[in-house]
């Protein structure tokens, strides 16, 4: 935190409560104003930001803690301005505010705002704030001698309305650009945002909306209640398709995971990516004749993908060659395209693990990894009852686990990856003294106790473990489920998978670790994308064509209005 003699010593480090309410509120009120500032600073608030002379002096009656004022007004362009005028400011501090806040954006900078604020400060003799929603904007209100800068306007102004959370990394940036202190506002609704704030070195932190707006806090509990409706409405339908390296599965699943139809078609993995595009619109256009023989719309697509995805913007951000050309490719803008449907676009492993928390053994469970074993190996993992994607979409990717140091060459580039190691390629190769043409004949055979089945099924599962074991020692999950084609009718698979983590795995007694087979069988993928997509409409995020709110919103993640509640924004009135 940076120095600032002109702002009360008693600000540093602590908390600002914005006491503002709309006009349209029953609290719109300088009394309601002023208990609201009461129980914030019983609360252990610090400061107050408040909104006119009116509620400024109320407040100032009622608490003696510094009170920030500011004035909006309507200016001529329609818009509201924060202290439009030197006069504003002077009734502020009149009524009791000992610091004013004052729009210094662009727009309000067209308005006198950097003039406006030099003459407060030499006339009225109180510390200035400057509410910014650019690092220029606050290099300059800075230099025009600001004793601090707001991140206050941040994603409110034309520059910035991408901007739809609070940035601690805004934060960061103005506090290496400007000489002043940096007071965080702004969308901040958690108290892990206020340390986060704190930590990306603000000087102070306000928080309005997520403290005094019941309506607005009203409403985001009501919200759980509607989208827990919505996401358990069996009449709603969705087009799912998981599309692997061998094959790609497809059909209508509704919220409750009820699957109404499904098929199943070779992907052409090393035609291209056009070849795999049109292959996946082929899917869809057959699934929406399935949707209109049966009388049912579908809301949204679904898809389900080997390679790391981008679900902001469906891209594809890496693939290995298992299939060739997919880097870079981008199925939900193609399919929306094609059908006027929101598309939302996954990992197929993190879909499976979306599944397997809607519909199936992980419903209740909030920690834990599910290990897709086929072609190739993934894996998807909910953290603290939330999808774990990474910074850049590439967490999970279990199948890269080295396991075998200078070993076989592995599709993404590396060499002794788990997925030469534990995927259908490497079951029939431990096999290969039996007669067996595919796995299912291994499995099958290591069922009526064939020793080399079972052999090959054990050895998998040797090096099975040793990749587990790498996730569980580090995150310690209460349940690791076995889902894809080597985990169905494979028993010994689990159990064997069981025996050795319990060898590798420290303080094994005291885990309690639940290892199990998927109980949502061959088309577990197809429920887990046709999941992603119903989710993302309902919440309004990693969906193509509907609401583009980040991802860090809460992925893919179970019930994210009930269990991670997010304030909505309500425009530049909040400020």
């Amino acid at each position: 935190m940076k120095s600032a003699t002109n702002l009360p010593a008693n600000l540093r480090g602590q908390l600002i409560v914005s006491c503002q309410a709309l006009d349209r509120s029953p609290f719109r009120n300088p009394e309601s104003a002023a208990r609201f500032a009461l129980s914030a600073v019983e609360g252990g608030a610090a400061g107050i930001r408040a909104n006119g002379p009116e509620d400024i002096l109320a407040i100032h009656k009622a608490v003696e803690v510094p009170i920030v004022g500011i004035w909006k007004a309507k200016q001529d362009d329609g818009k509201i301005l924060i202290t439009p005028s030197f006069g504003a400011a002077q009734k502020l501090v009149e009524a009791g505010a000992g610091l004013v806040a004052v729009d210094c954006t662009a727009r309000g900078q067209r308005y006198g705002a950097l003039d406006r604020l030099r003459r407060i400060k030499q006339e009225l003799g109180v510390p200035v704030l400057a509410d910014i929603a650019t690092v220029e904007e606050a290099i300059q209100a800075a230099q025009a001698g600001a004793d601090a800068v707001l991140s206050t306007m941040r994603g409110y102004t034309p520059e910035t309305q991408h901007v739809r959370v609070f940035e601690p990394s805004f934060i960061a940036e103005l506090v290496l650009a400007v000489d002043v202190p940096v007071i965080a506002e702004g969308r901040i609704q958690t108290p892990a945002e206020v340390r986060a704030a704190l930590e990306a070195g603000a000087y102070a932190v306000i928080v309005g909306t997520a403290i005094t707006r019941p309506e607005l806090i009203t409403r985001m509990f009501v919200s759980a209640f509607d989208s827990w409706h919505r996401l358990n409405d069996p009449k709603r339908t969705f087009i799912g398709i998981d599309a692997g390296a061998t094959n790609t599965k497809s059909g209508l699943v509704t919220s409750l995971g009820e699957l109404l139809s499904h098929s199943v078609s070779s992907t052409p993995w090393n035609e291209g990516r056009k070849a795999l595009l049109q292959h996946l619109e082929q899917c869809v256009s057959t699934c929406r004749e399935e949707a209109r023989a049966r009388g049912v719309e579908p809301e949204a697509i679904g898809l389900a993908t080997a390679g790391w995805v981008d679900p902001n913007s469906g891209e594809v951000v890496y693939a290995t060659e298992n299939l060739p050309g997919w880097t870079g490719a981008n199925p939900a803008s193609y399919l929306r395209e094609a059908f006027g449907l929101p598309v939302a676009v996954e990992n197929d492993a993190n879909a499976l693990a979306v599944a397997e928390k809607h519909f199936g053994a992980a419903k209740n469970v909030t920690d834990f990894v599910c290990i897709t074993l086929g072609t190739g190996v993934g894996g998807g993992c909910y953290i603290a009852d939330r999808l774990n994607r990474g910074r850049h979409f590439f967490a999970n990717a279990l199948g890269h686990i080295p396991v075998v140091p200078e070993g076989a060459p592995c599709t993404c580039g590396k060499s002794g990856c788990l997925e030469q190691y534990a995927n259908a390629s490497a079951l029939m190769r431990y096999a290969a003294r039996g007669n067996f043409t595919c796995c299912e004949q291994i499995i099958a055979a290591a069922n009526t106790g064939d020793p080399t089945a079972q052999c090959a099924v054990k050895t998998l599962a040797k090096y099975l473990a040793i990749g587990s074991a790498s996730i569980v020692n580090p995150l310690d999950p209460e349940m690791l489920i076995l889902a894809g084609g080597l985990a169905q009718n494979n028993p010994l698979l689990v159990s064997a998978l069981t025996e050795e983590l319990a060898n590798r795995v420290t303080m094994w007694p005291q885990r309690h670790l639940q290892v199990q087979a998927s109980t949502l069988g061959y088309w577990a993928g197809v429920l887990g994308a046709a999941a992603v997509a119903s989710i993302g409409v309902v919440e309004g995020y990693s969906v193509t064509g509907a609401s583009s709110q980040s991802l860090e919103k809460a992925a893919t993640d179970s019930k994210p209005s009930m269990e991670n509640p997010t304030l909505t924004p309500v425009g530049r009135d909040q400020a």
